[in-house]
């Protein structure tokens, strides 16, 4: 009986300590969940004064509407350019910055630094390196005898353009997880393997990255989350244009709710992004915990 009550104590203590995060997680993640979900169900536009219910119809049209399927091909691509690029990236910079002798400190700032920056900054920065003729990026290339583009303009490059911002703006974010990660790993496999006479990518292949892989496994959902929510910079510098092609999910739903307000088509697309991140969280999940070693 005693023993059944510490626990119970016990138990009771934890539940206390998490009560201000739940509280937290259920007003302002849960709620406004239920909320969009709800209203995904009802016409709520400015041609109706009280919004009625209307069932799927919402989603009915979503489906049947080729600016949506552009954008989720759109953040795909998006997604498929950022999140693995950004994950070897980073793991790169953690290697280097981990293993270099001189001004340590100095080059972990550097790799860093862009994440500190707002990305609201980020997009005037790159508005002015993608810049046509007079932007650093081409001006750049015409010193080296190459021709510059219209790096935002073109529905071509607009993409590769976006891709290549968010790499330098994230790289070094997630290099600290993998940072925290390598330093968690003990020098005595890594003494072992050197007198055994491992090579240095057995080591690599073997050791530190199996060791990694949980740090691995939280990169990748945060990068995949970040493909997703990531706004900011199309307000600066595209609008998700030329022709959409630059347009993503969650600058749609933006648009829709507070350019065309249209709240229920808006709670429909938000609801089909969170089903579709938490379907693609949960096999990325899944997928990896067969691979993951936590000791």
């Amino acid at each position: 009986m005693g023993k059944r009550r510490k626990a119970w104590k016990r138990n009771l203590f934890a539940w206390l300590l998490l009560c201000p995060s739940l509280i937290f997680l259920l007003l302002f993640t849960l709620y406004p969940v239920a909320g969009s979900l709800k209203l995904s169900l009802y016409q709520a536009d400015l041609g109706t004064p009280e919004p009625y219910f209307i069932g799927l119809d919402n989603y009915v049209r979503m489906a049947e509407d080729e600016v949506f399927w552009k954008v989720m091909v759109n953040n795909i691509w998006f997604a498929i350019g950022t999140v693995p690029t950004s994950i070897l990236l980073s793991l790169l910079m953690a290697l280097f910055a981990n293993k270099v002798m001189r001004a340590k400190g100095l080059v972990r700032t550097a790799f860093f630094y862009p994440t500190v920056i707002p990305m609201i900054a980020i997009g005037n920065i790159w508005l002015f390196i993608y810049t046509p003729d007079y932007g650093l990026l081409t001006r750049f290339l015409e010193n080296i005898g190459l021709e510059g583009q219209n790096w935002l303009g073109s529905p071509g490059l607009v993409m590769w353009a976006m891709i290549i911002m968010v790499l330098w703006k994230e790289a070094g974010y997630f290099m600290i997880f993998y940072l925290a990660g390598l330093q968690n790993i003990s020098e005595e496999l890594y003494e072992s393997a050197k007198v055994d006479g491992i090579p240095a990518w057995n080591v690599f292949w073997r050791i530190t990255f199996p060791l990694l892989m949980p740090t691995t496994l939280f990169v990748s959902i945060i990068a995949l989350t970040n493909s997703f929510k990531l706004v900011d910079h199309l307000w600066i510098m595209t609008k998700g244009g030329p022709e959409n092609a630059s347009n993503l999910l969650l600058f749609y739903i933006y648009e829709t709710a507070f350019s065309f307000w249209d709240q229920g088509m808006a709670s429909a697309l938000t609801t089909v992004m969170i089903a579709l991140l938490l379907i693609i969280a949960a096999l990325q999940f899944f997928g990896f915990d067969r691979k993951i070693h936590y000791r």
